[in-house]
C-alpha cells in the first residue's frame, strides 16, 4: 500500500495573479501557506484485475477511458502500466470550500502513481504536471497557487514570469512571527461550499478581453501581496491583519458572486468582535473566512455563540509527502 499526504492551503496575499490570463500579461506574485489539513491518496494492487476508485463516488471499470473522475482519468491515461489498481481518496476538509483541495489532490495522485510505478518525480515537475493537467488539459480556469503550495509547503512566496515559470521561496519569518500567525489567525466555515469555476471563469474572461478594471484590480492585489510580504518579514503582524481587510475589499470589486449577505454578516460580526481584518479564502462565494485578531479568544467565543464553526490549524512545513 502507498499513502500520500498533500496539504490544503490558505492564501495570504496576491491571490488571483496566478492565473495565466493575468501573469502572461503582467507576471504574478502571491504568498500562500500550507496547513495541517490534508488530502490523502492511497494506492493498492487489488487481487482481481480492474480499476477500482473510491472518492465521493465509487467506480469500477476495466478501461481508463471509462473513468468519470476527470483528474484521475487524465493522470491514469498517461501513467498507468496495467489495469490492476485501486485508488482511495480521503480528505480532512470537503472539496469546494476554498482551501485548494483540487490542486492538493492532483499533486497527491501524481506522486502516488509515480511511487506505484517505482519512479521518482521532483517538486517542480510534480507541481507543473498537476498545473498542466488542470489548466491545459482539462481547461479549468484555475491558477498555479494550489498545486505549488501543496508541493512546497510552509509559508512561501511565488513569483511567476510571463512565460509561466514559477520562482519559489520560503518566507524568512522569525519563530515569533510564525507563533503569532498560528495563534492569531482563525479560520471559520461560512456554512456552505461553492463552485469556484464560475467566479474564476468570469475573472478569466474579463482579463482575456483586456478589461482595464479587472487588470487594475489584480495589479493592486499584487502590490498588496508585496506589502504583506514586507510586513510579515518585519514581524508586523497587526499591519498584515489590516491589509487583509484591504485585500478583501478590493477582491469584492471583481465579481458580484464574490460574496453574499451571509458572508457579509459573518465578516462584519467578526470585525465588531476583535478581528483586525480578514478575507474569504479561495475564489469566493462560500467556503472559509480567515481572520486575524489580537485577542483570538474573544473572537472565538463570539463566533461560537453564533454557532459558526472554527477549524483549528497549524502550518505544514513539508508539503506533499509519502507517509507509507
Amino acid at each position: 500500500m502507498i499513502i500520500i499526504r498533500s496539504p490544503l492551503r490558505i492564501s495570504i496575499g496576491g491571490g488571483g495573479t496566478d492565473i495565466p490570463s493575468y501573469y502572461e500579461k503582467k507576471g504574478g506574485f502571491f504568498i500562500s501557506a500550507a496547513i495541517n489539513k490534508y488530502v490523502f491518496v492511497t494506492i493498492t494492487e487489488p487481487f482481481e484485475k480492474g480499476i477500482y476508485l473510491k472518492y465521493s463516488q465509487i467506480e469500477k471499470t476495466k478501461n481508463v477511458k471509462n473513468i468519470k473522475h476527470k483528474i484521475i482519468k487524465e493522470v491514469l491515461k498517461n501513467e498507468i502500466k496495467k489495469n490492476k489498481i485501486e485508488i482511495t481518496t480521503l480528505t480532512d476538509i470537503p472539496a469546494k470550500t476554498g482551501l485548494g483541495s483540487s490542486g492538493s489532490f492532483s499533486t497527491a495522485l501524481i506522486k502516488a502513481i509515480y511511487s506505484f510505478n517505482g519512479k521518482m518525480i521532483n517538486k517542480r515537475d510534480l507541481a507543473e504536471k498537476a498545473c498542466d493537467i488542470e489548466i491545459n488539459k482539462l481547461k479549468q480556469p484555475s491558477g498555479k497557487q494550489d498545486q505549488y503550495i501543496s508541493v512546497y509547503g510552509g509559508i512561501s512566496e511565488f513569483k511567476i514570469n510571463k512565460k509561466g515559470y514559477v520562482k519559489v521561496k520560503n518566507l524568512d519569518l522569525s519563530k515569533k512571527t510564525l507563533f503569532d500567525l498560528e495563534n492569531n489567525l482563525l479560520l471559520f466555515f461560512t456554512g456552505f461550499s461553492r463552485n469556484s469555476s464560475l467566479i474564476l471563469s468570469e475573472q478569466n474572461t474579463k482579463t482575456l478581453k483586456q478589461s482595464s478594471e479587472i487588470i487594475s484590480n489584480l495589479d493592486y492585489v499584487k502590490e498588496l501581496g508585496l506589502e504583506i510580504k514586507e510586513n510579515l518579514v518585519k514581524g508586523n503582524c497587526e499591519e498584515f491583519g489590516k491589509l487583509m481587510n484591504e485585500h478583501w475589499r478590493n477582491k469584492l470589486k471583481r465579481s458580484k458572486k464574490m460574496s453574499n449577505s451571509t458572508i457579509d454578516n459573518i465578516y462584519n460580526f467578526a470585525l465588531k468582535n476583535g478581528a483586525l481584518g480578514g478575507k474569504l479564502i479561495g475564489a469566493g462565494g462560500g467556503g472559509f473566512l480567515l481572520f486575524y485578531a489580537n485577542n483570538p479568544n474573544r473572537l472565538r467565543k463570539a463566533m461560537k455563540k453564533k454557532r459558526i464553526e472554527e477549524i483549528r490549524f497549524q502550518f505544514d512545513q513539508e508539503g506533499v509527502k509519502q507517509i507509507f
